[in-house]
């Protein structure tokens, strides 16, 4: 294996824009969930009329489907990542949307049949139901509690409410106090394993929230024990937890 400093050199220096994990081929898996997620969403999309993919990242799981409908919408909040979705996305004709983050969706009420979001930042439900058409479906794969914590715990120690976090009992709730119809939730524990430590500096980078203030200088000896394990053991192992969830607005308001 290459030196401590040559990898976490290389991984510091790798572009993490978008939402694409081409970099970590052959350096980090990641069991994906039963459900198959981005083949599920395109086999949707195919039958939709209007849709709008929320926190799209670069575009990836719409860009993946065969067939888009008639109206296509994403949104991105982050301007790196909302290049790269036009890029991808534009000489298809879907409509890049850049709200600013926990502002509401830019679309009128009841515009979409479908909405869909793969990891979305934090589910806006009220917004969700806002812009779906009566009869509309929400269908995402969501975050779900505790994540690669066995990874996160190495450099910080969550608290409780954060071991809460994304839970998908709440979400349910959160979706049915929206006056959304919850129709399918699943959950999954999914095995992740880091070959070498360039692996977990490149995750770390991009996704910020996970250690908000790391740093490869300021972690040199964090990341230095990381190494070690992983030259010793073969790899890092660590689990992320996914829940699938579908919601229905229903097609008349509750009473």
């Amino acid at each position: 294996m290459r030196t401590f400093e040559d990898l976490v050199s290389e991984a510091a220096g790798a572009d993490v824009d978008g939402w694409g994990f081409g970099w970590l081929a052959g350096r980090a898996t990641e069991e994906r969930p039963p459900w198959g997620y981005a083949a599920l969403v395109g086999r949707r999309l195919a039958t939709a009329g209007s849709a709008l993919d929320i926190d799209t990242g670069g575009g990836e799981v719409v860009a993946g489907a065969p067939v888009l409908p008639e109206r296509m919408c994403v949104t991105e909040s982050w301007p790196p990542n909302a290049v790269r979705a036009r890029e991808l996305l534009g000489p298809r004709g879907v409509e890049v949307l850049e709200p600013a983050p926990g502002a509401p969706l830019p679309v009128q009420d009841g515009t979409f049949e479908l909405v869909t979001s793969r990891h979305p930042v934090a589910a806006d439900w009220p917004e969700i139901a806002r812009v779906l058409a009566p009869g509309g479906r929400y269908l995402a794969q969501h975050v779900g509690p505790e994540s690669a914590f066995d990874l996160i715990e190495h450099f910080l120690t969550p608290t409780l409410g954060q071991r809460r976090s994304r839970h998908p009992d709440d979400d349910r709730t959160s979706a049915e106090a929206a006056g959304l119809e919850v129709l399918d939730l699943r959950t999954a524990r999914c095995r992740m394993e880091f070959l070498d430590v360039g692996a977990v500096v490149f995750l770390l980078r991009k996704c910020v929230w996970w250690v908000p203030d790391f740093d490869v200088a300021r972690h040199d000896a964090v990341l230095r024990r990381l190494d070690a394990h992983i030259r010793t053991e073969g790899s890092l192992v660590a689990h992320s937890t996914r829940h699938l969830i579908e919601a229905r607005r229903p097609v008349r308001a509750a009473r």
